[in-house]
């Protein structure tokens, strides 16, 4: 874990995985609405064996340093999320993509859930090479402004944060936004949790990593 500076004066920790072997570019992850968990620390060991340094930075920190949510405490995740602007996250997310790019490389931003939503944000907001959102929520608020970098997500037909109708509109309203649907639920790549799903989780990651290759390079 370390820290780094927003450029609002907000510091915040922030937990980097080194990349292995060659540095491919770097990745940063944002978080569900439980905080910078063991589970996404897995997922960031994940891409770093492929040749990503990857950082996750904690964006509950501009309300209650440190918090981790046990999975079962989502309506307190949900109210602390509700009580960080989205603004703030941005900027944090910026900071991250920052510090990765000190080594050079281009950098892609991941989040699943909360951080899914804020990744298309990313995508529309920050210098970055690509998006990722797997089962992105609050979908609708996004949809004011186009993309500046390629995006690709991930969602569940059975995922009730994500109906169809709303991602057919954000397809409309973002028409290079890349949609896989899966026969799944919400957080179906989470794999420390019931709703996981592990073939619509690893074709989405395969996916993933196909998409990385392309825009990281």
């Amino acid at each position: 874990m370390r820290q780094l500076t927003a450029a609002d004066g907000h510091s915040f920790d922030c937990w980097f995985e080194p990349a292995q072997g060659t540095c491919r570019g770097g990745l940063v992850i944002l978080q569900e609405i439980f905080g910078v968990t063991d589970q996404l620390k897995g997922v960031a060991a994940r891409y770093a064996k492929l040749g990503y340094e990857v950082a996750i930075p904690a964006l509950f920190d501009r309300k209650e340093k440190g918090a981790v949510i046990p999975f079962d405490q989502a309506t307190r995740g949900r109210d602390l999320m509700l009580s960080i602007d989205m603004a703030d996250c941005i900027a944090d997310a910026a900071a991250a993509v920052d510090a990765l790019k000190e080594n050079g490389g281009k950098v892609a931003v991941m989040g699943f859930c909360w951080g899914g939503g804020l990744a298309l944000r990313a995508a529309q907001k920050l210098d970055i090479a690509g998006g990722i959102s797997f089962y992105g929520t609050r979908l609708k608020q996004y949809l004011d402004c186009p993309l500046k970098a390629p995006m690709q997500g991930h969602f569940g037909t059975t995922d009730d944060h994500t109906p169809a109708d709303l991602l057919e509109e954000v397809k409309a309203y973002l028409p290079d936004f890349e949609m896989y649907m899966y026969e799944a639920g919400h957080a179906f790549a989470n794999d420390a949790r019931a709703t996981y799903v592990a073939d619509a989780a690893e074709l989405a990651h395969q996916r993933t990593e196909a998409f990385l290759a392309k825009v990281l390079g």
